[in-house]
């Protein structure tokens, strides 16, 4: 089984999406900042197993177009970019994973096109529903006189492209490791009291990348030559792409207005790591215990103990055999 590169028209834009297999369609919708690359590990797994994998490079990253229009990066689009993919690969429904801002945009697919996607997988972030009375989200973001929450670090347009953008290649490795079950074992601040792998908190004044050093060793899931791939994609495209996401939070909250109550009523899974920064954000430790309200058919949680926050890269045999068993149990 080989991995089939190819470009297709959606919602607009130009999107490069790698695909694997024969069977009912699989979509699998990465995070920041990543690539279709990220679910190397699954394309061929799923497509043994009998299913058409399919990993775009999502709106912003890769060989898929980045529109100049900051507020061309809001969920809408971005969930617009996923059913058209849909319609370009001629395929009536599909079941849809996503990880990190994937999630998001899978998450939301299954909320507004349950007719198109039959069944839904989150990966390190669970579904947070618009819910009425609430305020804009970075109005809730911790800070402090001398730190502020990362998604607050990226709003500002060129700061974080400046920063990550200086050298992509320890950019990536920093990340992709920094943010890994390992390294949260381990974590220590460079110097003060903040310490973004364990906070995702960033200092003022500072820069996110100061905040751990540059890793000596990998862990074992992460190859130079992973790091080489990311760091080829991002030093062609950069990271505006993809912090532009973070830039349309706010405006997400309000075009979701209308979706205030509704639920996600399709089967669904949830997987993440123990030691995911994710999980320690506000308002999840609430949440997750709660989400089979807004998730009915959720069919289960799944805790991968040990496991940071790059869940199909670093347990990708726990993270195929349970999208796998998943998949399956959709008929």
């Amino acid at each position: 089984m080989e991995i089939k590169h190819r470009i297709v028209s959606t919602n607009g834009i130009k999107m490069h999406i790698a695909e694997a297999g024969t069977g009912p369609s699989v979509l699998m919708c990465h995070g920041f900042p990543e690539s279709w690359y990220s679910w190397r590990h699954q394309l061929i797994a799923l497509a043994d197993a009998g299913f058409h994998a399919v990993a775009p490079d999502m709106r912003g990253y890769g060989q898929t177009d980045s529109p100049e229009d900051m507020e061309q990066f809001t969920l809408l689009h971005l969930v617009g970019d996923i059913v058209g993919l849909l319609d370009a690969l001629e395929a009536p429904q599909a079941a849809i994973v996503g990880h990190d801002w994937g999630a998001p945009v899978a998450w939301h697919a299954a909320l507004m096109r349950p007719d198109r996607f039959r069944g839904v997988v989150g990966l390190s972030v669970p579904h947070r529903p618009r819910q009425a009375g609430t305020e804009r989200p970075t109005s809730l973001m911790p800070q402090t006189p001398d730190a502020m929450f990362y998604q607050l670090y990226f709003q500002q347009p060129g700061v974080a492209e400046a920063e990550f953008e200086r050298d992509h290649r320890r950019t990536v490795r920093n990340l992709l490791y920094g943010g890994s079950g390992a390294a949260r074992e381990t974590a220590q601040p460079v110097g003060g009291d903040v310490d973004f792998y364990a906070t995702g908190m960033v200092p003022r004044g500072g820069g996110l990348l100061g905040t751990r050093p540059d890793p000596s060793a990998l862990p074992s899931w992460l190859t130079e030559a992973d790091v080489d791939f990311y760091a080829g994609e991002f030093k062609r495209v950069g990271f505006r792409g993809g912090l532009n996401w973070y830039r349309n939070i706010d405006r997400n909250w309000e075009f979701l207005a209308p979706w205030v109550g509704a639920k996600v009523t399709v089967p669904a899974l949830y997987m993440a790591g123990d030691r995911d920064l994710v999980l320690s954000f506000r308002g999840i430790a609430q949440l997750l215990p709660a989400l089979k309200q807004f998730v009915p058919n959720l069919q289960d949680t799944i805790i991968l103990p040990g496991c940071g926050h790059w869940t199909q890269q670093e347990r990708p045999n726990e993270v195929n055999t349970a999208v796998i068993k998943f998949l399956r149990s959709l008929g």
